[in-house]
């Protein structure tokens, strides 16, 4: 009898970097090409324009041309977005106008991309005269709202995604026939100076050509315009179109070209611009003290002192070497350490650690940045071979200790920071695991004087984890996005912490003053700057005085200012693009963004209760819609309703975002659908849900990306998460079956008997005898996308007859064990619940969180709650994960029963 071998990936994609397995329902599986496998799934349309469409799965030429011809009824007759900065402070608006000119309706969807940092301040859409007005309301309000708006057949949704630096909202609307119908998204964003520029960043992505595409940038600074740059990040053909103009106080940039100008090519009817708009600019410093700008009641304080010698650095590199940073990411990591080293003052101090299930010194004490020194360093890391688990715990720890043990011996010197820089791009796997316990752990060891900052490599690591762990030990965290120039970021991060200027920095201020965001800093870098804001008591005095004291490398400094508080106002009454009131809402801003930090190191439920209520409270009065807020928009004429909601934060992110016009998406396969959902914690213990996790209707089993499992128990309902991480190259047993004769080793099946059905691009389905289907789908991602790439997925459905002696890390599965949760518990983060599970005679504490399955939205993921199984998932799976490893991918050809 002839063996067949076959591995999916040759009929499919020539690389692969990302797996996701999944065992679900196949029961009404169609065969390919029958009727079935063009069903589609009820629901709102979502479209896609051009750029999308490139980068889609489809082979469908009618399609393609269809969606052209909708193109041609459907027109951006404007898209502008103007952004006016006074003193740091930006409001950006968004504005477009469409134009249906078919007789037909057609849908239409306003999609941009705003920083992270951004609040949204406002949004109306005008249809066919009927207005839509927003209104900030707190969350669950809003949601009631457009709950009952839902209910009665008038509501429609705007999404808000969270990408990797920015958020993609979106907003669709049916336009009927011969109409036009305009958007406008207003945003407010304080902008931070790093590395002595702040920048202004606006995506445009228009997707097709505009008769009016128009950028504006105005910006007023009453301390005066030290230098201006706006670079041509959108490509060669645009060079000279942007233009500047620039006094001593203001300036205007702005971009406008004409539809020609747009074009790819000369005939092309595809548009060019796809990219980011940058301005960045720096202000006049004449007074180490700072500046302080009083303005209608509130007062502005920056301070961004130069002209002064670096403090020493006492620096440890802590860096993952697990086996998930095996490859690029270890690359790139020690090409930024390389230079990092290299850019080392010969009067600061360092060491590194580098850990996995292991911790390893290049040296137990800390050593100065000598030559020698340096190039010892760089030798010892280019050596590193990530392999094993993740010991953060440890690894932080062993940090602090080598601190303390330098400061007893009295090592440190007394004008000189210390910090610790750790690397790290997943969570623990090894040692201490618990979250909660980590940070206690470090709070308890770190010392006043010493400060943590953590770099979180790509979206599987816990980034709310690390910053909490960052922010609650004087410093801040930063993500990195792996494969993305990560070296340039990783450098980039380092050069803010670089040159520390100044320590224990306190601004102190009258009592004529109240609601004071935070005055007592532990450090200030070059590069950077420091704001202060608040309210004063009385609205009209005559001056304003604070006292700013702090260390440097040489002495203790003491700055007094004393600033006349009425000359502002009457300068801005006189300028056309400016904020008046700039200071009020700069100080709304500045404040909830330190009560949100606030609330994630908050040690108890009322004290995050209270924290929430002032946030809520700010966020109301100016109209931001917050992590505790939404928009409620709508229109009096019709009464419908739309919810502009507060993205969640995912490990993954995502990267939608542009003004689309198009037709709907492909249509979801019949076997994804199902008829129920997994049981849910009692409400109070999960977090507020957006519609697209109430629309969750589809059990799944998968493996994707490291790989991550969600196990689908069918009998329980209930849906069990966990991570393995094994090295690279490291061939996992899924599913053997000795007396079937069945062998999956990722995505190889082997057999002796099979019936194979390909549809080129798409996916595959092996059919073995009567009573056993896999299948094998393609996930495509834009091409462009910045991190994801395409992958494939295995399906093996609970249905498959297998024999008794079935196993595997999934097979195992098929006789499905008895699992009871109970004693669900608030955990230590409140968005994420624990319990106590009890599998095979184990008592397991378990996590419910996210998980990402990616067979109907190839781009986002739709998320799945779970139960998180930590430690590679001992205690549910039979064994330890490593009994799971076999030597090489036809190792099933040695088995006794193989023939």
């Amino acid at each position: 009898m002839k063996l067949l071998i076959l591995c999916a990936w040759l009929f499919l994609v020539p690389e692969i970097q990302s797996l996701e397995i999944i065992a679900g329902d196949f029961s009404d599986v169609a065969p390919i090409g029958t009727a079935g496998s063009d069903e589609t799934v009820d629901g709102p349309p979502v479209n896609i324009n051009r750029y999308e469409r490139r980068h889609k799965r489809s082979d469908d030429r009618s399609q393609e041309e269809d969606e052209d011809h909708i193109d041609e009824y459907i027109t951006i007759h404007s898209y502008k977005v103007k952004s006016i900065i006074t003193s740091r402070f930006s409001e950006t608006v968004f504005s477009m106008k469409v134009v249906n000119k078919d007789s037909s309706p057609q849908d239409v969807t306003f999609n941009v991309e705003i920083p992270k940092g951004a609040y949204i301040s406002n949004f109306t859409m005008t249809v066919n005269d009927n207005t839509f007005v927003g209104s900030v309301h707190e969350k669950s309000v809003a949601r009631n709202l457009y709950a009952q708006a839902r209910a009665q057949g008038k509501a429609a949704g705007i999404l808000r995604t969270s990408a990797h630096e920015m958020e993609s909202f979106k907003a669709e609307v049916n336009v009927p026939g011969g109409s036009k119908v305009s958007f406008e998204l207003y945003c407010q964003e304080l902008l931070q100076r790093q590395l002595g520029f702040y920048e202004q960043t606006i995506i445009l992505r228009p997707g097709n050509l505009v008769k009016q595409l128009q950028v504006d940038v105005y910006i007023f600074e009453p301390q005066g315009i030290s230098r201006i740059e706006a670079p041509n990040m959108l490509g060669e053909q645009f060079d000279g179109l942007i233009r500047m103009t620039k006094g001593e106080n203001k300036a205007h940039v702005s971009f406008k070209p004409t539809v020609d100008q747009q074009r790819k090519c000369p005939n092309c009817t595809d548009s060019a611009i796809d990219g980011s708009f940058i301005v960045k600019y720096d202000v006049k410093r004449e007074l180490n003290g700072g500046n302080i700008q009083v303005s209608n009641g509130y007062f502005a304080h920056f301070f961004a002192p130069n002209n002064l010698p670096p403090l020493p650095k006492n620096i440890i590199f802590v860096i993952d070497v697990s086996g998930s940073m095996w490859g690029i990411k270890m690359k790139q990591t020690v090409e930024a350490m390389t230079t990092i080293l290299s850019d080392l003052r010969p009067e600061d101090h360092f060491t590194i650690i580098d850990f996995n299930h292991n911790i390893r010194f290049w040296s137990d004490k800390l050593v100065a940045a000598t030559p020698i020194f340096i190039e010892d360093a760089k030798k010892y890391i280019e050596k590193i071979q990530p392999n094993g688990g993740t010991n953060i715990n440890e690894a932080i720890l062993s940090a602090i200790y080598i601190l303390m043990e330098a400061n007893k011996l009295g090592l440190l010197g007394p004008r000189s920071v210390s910090f610790i820089i750790m690397f790290s791009d997943g969570d623990p796997t090894v040692g201490e695991i618990k979250l909660s316990n980590i940070q206690r752990n470090v709070r308890r060891q770190m010392q006043e004087d010493f400060s943590l900052f953590c770099l979180g490599i790509g979206f599987d690591v816990d980034y709310d984890f690390l910053e909490r762990i960052a922010l609650e030990n004087r410093g801040f965290a930063r993500r990195i996005i792996a494969n993305v120039n990560a070296s340039s970021q990783l450098k980039d991060f380092y050069e803010e912490v670089a040159t520390p200027l100044l320590r224990k920095i306190d601004i102190h201020y009258g009592d004529d003053v109240t609601d004071v965001t935070q005055n007592s800093f532990d450090k200030y870098f070059s590069g950077s700057e420091i704001i202060v804001a608040g309210k004063l008591v009385d609205t009209k005095p005559s001056s304003f005085q604070c006292l700013v004291t702090a260390s440097s490398a040489k002495d203790d400094l003491m700055f007094q200012i004393d600033t006349p508080t009425d000359e502002l106002d009457k300068i801005l009454a006189k300028q056309k693009y400016v904020l008046p009131e700039f200071a009020k809402q700069l100080w709304a801003y500045l404040m909830i963004r330190q009560l949100l930090s606030e609330r994630v190191l908050a040690q108890s439920a009322l004290q995050k209760r209270n924290i929430t209520s002032r946030i809520l409270a700010i966020a109301l009065v100016h109209q931001l819609v917050t992590p505790v807020t939404a928009m409620m928009v709508e229109s009096e004429e019709t009464g419908h309703r739309l919810l502009a909601d507060s993205p969640k934060s995912t490990r993954n992110g995502c990267c939608t975002g542009t003004p689309i016009i198009g037709k709907k998406t492909p249509a979801i396969p019949t076997w994804a659908k199902n008829s129920y959902s997994t049981p849910q914690p009692p409400q109070q213990l999960i977090r507020p849900k957006g519609d697209s996790e109430l629309g969750l209707k589809i059990p799944v089993t998968l493996v994707e990306n490291d790989p991550h499992f969600i196990i689908h128990l069918p009998k329980s309902k209930q849906d069990i998460c966990f991570n393995i991480n094994p090295q690279p190259g490291k061939i996992l047993n899924l599913v053997s079956d000795p007396i079937k004769e069945i062998y999956s080793n990722y995505l190889c099946i082997f057999h002796f008997s099979v019936v194979v059905s390909v549809q080129k691009n798409t996916n595959v389905i092996i059919t073995v005898g009567e009573d056993m289907v896999f299948l094998i789908l393609l996930h495509r991602v834009w091409k462009n996308h910045p991190t994801n790439v395409d992958f494939l997925g295995f399906y093996a459905p609970p249905s498959n007859n297998y024999s008794t002696s079935v196993h595997g890390l999934i097979g195992q599965f098929i006789h499905e064990p008895e699992v009871n949760v109970y004693n669900i518990r608030q955990g230590s983060d409140p968005d994420k619940p624990q319990a106590t599970m009890e599998v095979k005679g184990h008592q397991i504490t378990v996590t419910r969180g996210l998980q990402k399955d990616y067979r109907t939205d190839t781009v986002n993921g739709t998320d799945v709650q779970c139960w998180f199984i930590h430690n590679s998932g001992k205690g549910f799976i039979d064994g330890h994960f490593k009994d799971y490893l076999v030597p090489h991918l036809y190792s099933f050809l040695n088995h006794p029963q193989a023939f």
